[in-house]
């Protein structure tokens, strides 16, 4: 399978975003305030202090920032992306902190191949955080990283929310940010007074201006509005799926907005 081939075709056609762009750019801003919060959010999803002696992979890695925090927090770690510019960006961050770290692997491949995901073995934590919407075939990818995890050991996904018309109408918004290149910047400035400025005044007023996961908001939008393949699940039917899997709820965030529900699975 030559996933830079399948890749870079995808995109030339208008199927998928270059998240590993966008990727690329957002590592010009991290800076030490990030990545401590992405360690204190990724500490408080899992209900640990650390993850020393804890086999940790993630699935679409991105920029990288959470195979970082999870190597931080002692976890031996294993990443990987589907896009090219995102494995880079791995392996640029990795390259930054843990040069020559025999404790944390970065490759390029898919979650929905099967044959290299039997490979891998079981983890205690098996992380993919807004990706398995992403991949074209979601409730495969789903069923995909289950098998990944070890007896007793977690799994902690965030999956758009289902919200019925308005995501029909993001369904739309992203596709034509794709298939059209030159709508690409209009649509994401059309879309800075929603969602983007409604999220920033709620954070500002509630206080919770730095609750972002490390993340920036230019960034999360330009993610947003451009993010396709692009599919969505009401928290109910994530956790019927999941249950029925041999898998219980140990720690839920729901949205009651356009983004992501946040499940953590034991």
């Amino acid at each position: 399978m030559n996933l830079t081939m399948d890749h870079a075709s995808e995109v030339s056609r208008g199927e998928r975003f270059e998240f590993g762009a966008n990727w690329e750019q957002f590592l010009k801003v991290l800076n030490d305030d990030r990545i401590e919060q992405a360690e204190n959010s990724l500490k408080e999803m899992l209900r640990v202090p650390d993850l020393a002696g804890k086999r940790f992979l993630d699935v679409g890695s991105g920029s990288g920032l959470f195979s970082l925090v999870a190597r931080r927090l002692g976890a031996s770690v294993y990443s990987f992306d589907y896009d090219t510019q995102s494995v880079a960006c791995t392996r640029e961050i990795k390259q930054r902190y843990y040069p020559d770290d025999a404790g944390w692997t970065v490759e390029e491949a898919s979650v929905l191949d099967r044959e290299y995901l039997a490979t891998l073995g079981q983890f205690d934590v098996v992380y993919s955080w807004g990706v398995l919407h992403h991949t074209g075939a979601m409730w495969q990818a789903l069923e995909n990283v289950a098998s990944l995890v070890a007896g007793g050991g977690q799994l902690f996904i965030a999956i758009y929310n289902d919200e019925g018309f308005k995501s029909r109408y993001w369904h739309a918004i992203k596709k034509a940010c794709v298939g059209i290149k030159l709508l690409r910047w209009p649509l994401v400035i059309l879309h800075i007074p929603y969602p983007f400025l409604p999220s920033l005044a709620f954070r500002v007023i509630s206080g919770r201006l730095k609750e972002r996961r490390g993340m920036s908001f230019w960034y999360d939008l330009v993610d947003w509005v451009g993010g396709y393949p692009f599919e969505v699940a009401t928290p109910g039917s994530i956790l019927d799926f999941y249950r029925v899997r041999g898998f219980r709820r140990d720690h839920l965030k729901t949205t009651n907005r356009s983004g992501c529900n946040q499940f953590v699975l034991v």
